[in-house]
């Protein structure tokens, strides 16, 4: 009693996409993205899967033909970014937009009435990547301490951006 198991044991793995204006759509069936292009996103946007996307690492987009995977984060990005480099300052807003989607989904209360929270670390980051606040105040020019040797030697930083399954 008062465990809420029926409302955990529904959740279902979805795939998720965070649109321009910060808003996320949430897909729990397979969807091809050449639907979603069509009928959720606006049409001078293209879709990237985040587990693709690195810092200043150049931006593909997922294939029409493919379908979104569920537990998958997706982006719907302005055409403008196609195949173009992603600084670590624009990596950075993302994954704010991103952590901010994220928070708002997961603290809606379910039918039992309890308030469900997601943990701070809705992002998962590498071993080898920095903290999402350090990734941050590093994009916004920001002292970073990146750990390690103090010789001058600089860490690669990649972030995986995907959802944590709940």
């Amino acid at each position: 009693m008062g465990m809420c198991s029926s409302c955990e044991s529904t959740r279902v793995a979805t795939a998720k996409l965070i649109l321009q204006d910060g808003r996320m759509k949430e897909f729990p069936y397979p969807v091809k993205v050449s639907y979603v292009l069509q009928r959720v996103t606006d049409p001078a946007t293209f879709i990237c899967n985040s587990d693709y996307m690195d810092f200043n690492g150049v931006v593909y987009p997922v294939s029409g033909d493919e379908e979104l995977l569920p537990g998958k984060l997706y982006f719907a990005l302005p055409l403008s970014r196609l195949r173009r480099r992603l600084p670590a300052d624009e990596m950075a807003a993302l994954a704010v937009k991103a952590s901010s989607a994220l928070m708002k989904s997961a603290s809606g209360k379910c039918r039992c009435g309890r308030k469900h929270h997601l943990d701070d670390g809705a992002l998962e980051i590498d071993s080898s990547a920095v903290s999402l606040r350090k990734a941050a105040a590093e994009a916004t020019g920001g002292r970073v301490d990146r750990g390690g040797s103090r010789r001058g030697s600089r860490g690669k930083y990649t972030m995986i951006l995907s959802a944590i399954p709940e």
